[in-house]
Order: structure tokens, then sequence, then C-alpha cells
């Protein structure tokens, strides 16, 4: 979508440079079992600028004490985790690429949740990618590429991702909980952040609890566990009821990277609570007093699925009748978004964009702030694997831009 860098890249690209960016990742984070696109996504800085803003403008309104006290009805009771903190640790708010009204790519808000994302998967993709074009694509940018928002560096990131997840603890005493690691799709991510931070993922079986200590065994030692960095969608928690030892609600000696509350709260819950330009209408089902007339202009959503779960992109009437009275309060209706399909491949085809931006508190700040982003393309009509099978150019990528900008 930066024409310029656009153009330079397809006329170099080529598969063997796929093929070198394909086996240069994976030999550091293992096999990735979901489709990486070909490319980054070149933005200009303008773009960048715009969509890091709108972040921080929804992150602020979300922070609203109104809003906050709205939120927190969304925590389950059976969920309800005791220490909450004044905000989360971590924020991701995805956007889709459009043309704006005044004929500059803009971004609209797809979806929000203050749940993690793929830190550190996506600050290795973004250096392989800058690394293969310096020595591949010559020509390109002489000054190189990142994905970081402005001031930020690989280096200065890293060190702020370190910093926010130890919270100053000994490596060893901070874990990456989730359930059954090592068959998630995300373990490519889990991976990467052993390789950059040190600390280890654990299956929620192998945690120990003796009163208020949480404890895990490595190498033939009983390590305690004093912060947790959170990976447990709590869906999957309630399909498959891993035997625990102890209970999200229990009254820990640990901490939360991100505290679970904030899975809930800071969500597509959110959407209808948020006044701003990037954000399309969204109503509850509860709330919804008839079916717009123009119905095939929205999108039917469940709040609290994962990856995209249960989304209906072209909802009948039927479908919306369909959800039962009791669950309507976590379903909601939102305005349809037209995608800029301008991410050009070398045979010409449209490509659309979604960018996550990764948002991190750091120390002694009040509200997470951008750091980076990452990136799905797609040529179907929704970004899931599913509505991509058997096209290229599609799936995992990262925006950059140049950095000297």
């Amino acid at each position: 979508m930066h024409p310029d860098l656009r153009r330079v890249y397809n006329q170099r690209f080529s598969p063997e440079f796929y093929e070198r960016y394909l086996n240069r990742l994976q030999s550091e984070v293992g096999p990735v079992p979901y489709r990486l696109a070909e490319s980054p996504l070149f933005i200009p800085p303008a773009t960048r600028d715009r969509i890091f803003r709108y972040t921080s403008e929804i992150i602020a309104q979300l922070a609203e004490p109104e809003k906050l006290a709205r939120a927190r009805r969304a925590v389950p009771p059976e969920f309800d985790v005791p220490g909450q903190d004044a905000s989360p640790d971590i924020m991701t708010v995805d956007f889709a690429v459009v043309r704006g009204e005044d004929g500059e790519l803009d971004g609209r808000v797809v979806e929000l949740q203050a749940f993690p994302s793929l830190f550190a998967f996506t600050m290795i993709q973004a250096r392989i990618f800058n690394e293969l074009l310096q020595q591949q694509i010559p020509g390109v940018s002489s000054g190189g590429f990142h994905c970081f928002a402005p001031g930020y560096d690989f280096d200065s990131a890293l060190a702020f991702f370190r910093r926010a997840l130890l919270a100053g603890h000994p490596t060893e005493e901070v874990i990456l909980l989730e359930i059954e690691p090592h068959r998630q799709k995300t373990l490519p991510d889990f991976v990467a952040t052993q390789l950059l931070t040190g600390i280890d993922p654990v299956c929620v079986t192998e945690v120990i609890r003796e009163g208020r200590q949480l404890f895990r065994m490595k190498d033939g030692r009983r390590l305690p566990i004093r912060r947790i960095y959170n990976r447990v969608v709590f869906d999957e928690l309630q399909q498959k009821k891993p035997p625990m030892a102890f209970k999200f609600t229990d009254e820990l000696d640990v901490s939360w990277f991100p505290h679970p509350n904030w899975y809930w709260m800071w969500s597509k819950f959110s959407l209808p609570l948020l006044d701003h330009p990037a954000v399309p209408r969204a109503t509850p089902l509860s709330q919804l007093k008839q079916v717009p007339a123009d119905l095939e202009n929205y999108v039917l959503k469940p709040l609290f699925s994962y990856a995209g779960a249960g989304v209906k992109v072209d909802p009948t009437p039927e479908d919306v009748a369909g959800v039962p009275a009791e669950q309507r309060d976590g379903w909601i209706l939102q305005r349809k978004i037209t995608y800029a399909r301008e991410m050009w491949t070398p045979d010409g085809a449209g490509v659309a964009a979604e960018i996550r931006v990764l948002c991190l508190k750091d120390q002694g700040q009040a509200l997470p702030q951008p750091l980076l982003n990452l990136v799905r393309l797609s040529r179907g009509k929704m970004l899931g694997v599913d509505f991509n099978k058997g096209l290229d150019w599609v799936g995992s990528s990262v925006a950059l831009w140049p950095k000297a900008e």
C-alpha cells in the first residue's frame, strides 16, 4: 500500500526469496502451522501514525470510569479473578485497512481484546524480513525496515517487552501459562518468547499449588511461580476442563500479565461503548429493537469467541432471531467494513489487510501504549484460513516502514 516500495518488491520478488524467508523463520521458531504470506505489508508512516493514534484514543475511552464500571459487569462470576489491576498490561486492536472519506489509507476497528498476541514471534518475523530485504532485494530501502512505534527499534522494543513481562522477577519465576502449549497453533510464539525472554511455556496441568503458592518442576527442581504470562483462552478452558491443582479464582500469591479479567472487559463487549470515527456502529442483540432493513451491511459476532469462531459475515434475519434470549447479551451486530484491497500481488490481484496493533504497559505507565503490529492478509471474504484455502499472498505477515521514518 506504499506504492513505490510495493512496485520494487514485486518486481524483484522470487519464489526463492519466499523459500529463504520460510526456512529462516522456521529455523528459529520451529514449524509454523498456519500460512505465512509472501510479503510484508508496506504502509506509509502517515497511515501508521493515524492507526496508532486511533489505538491510543480508543484505549483512553475504554479507561473512562463510567465505561470501566460497565465493562466490569462483563466478567462472569465463575471467572472473576482476585487482584485486578487498574488497567491491563496488554491490549490489541485490529484495524481493517480501508480508504477513508478523504481518500487516504485509514483504519476501521474490527475487534479488540486485552489479551496477548504474537509479540515475540512478530519481532523475529519482522527482523528476518528486514535482513532478507537488505540482502536479497536491495534498493527497496537503504536504511532498512521495522514494525515498531516511533522511538523504538528491535532492541528497545524487546527491552520494553522483557520489563513488562518480568516485572522485576527472575526469569525462572515467570511462566507462560497455556493448555497443552505444545499442541497450540500459537506454539511458534511460545518458542519465540522463550528465545527472546527465557521464560518457559507451562501447561495448566503441570502447576502445583500449596496454599497461596504456585510451583512447577524443571530439571528436577521445584521452582516458585511469581508471575504468569496468561495465554489461556477461557472458552477452551471450559470445553476441555483439564485437571488443575488451582482455580483462576483462587487467592494466590502471583501477579498476572495481563490480569485475566481484562479478557472479558476490554473486548468485543466494549465496541458498543465506544464513540470514535474508527469504530463502526455495534449494537448488542439484547438492545436491538428491530433487525436493520439493510442487514447485508452488518456482521453478526459472538462477543467472547476466539479466532473468529461463530462470526457470520452475511447474517440472515433467521440467524439474528435464532440467538436465544438468554444469550443475546453475548452477541452484537456490527456495521460491515469495506476493505481496501490494494496490496497488489505481482500478478495484479488485490489483497485485503488487517493490522493488529500490539500494545504494552511499561512500569509507571497508566495505560498500555502501541508498540508494534502484526498483519493478516486475505483474498477471501474473511481473513480466516477457511476463506483463503488454495490462495497465495495471504496469511500471517507484518506491516513495515523505513527505519528512518
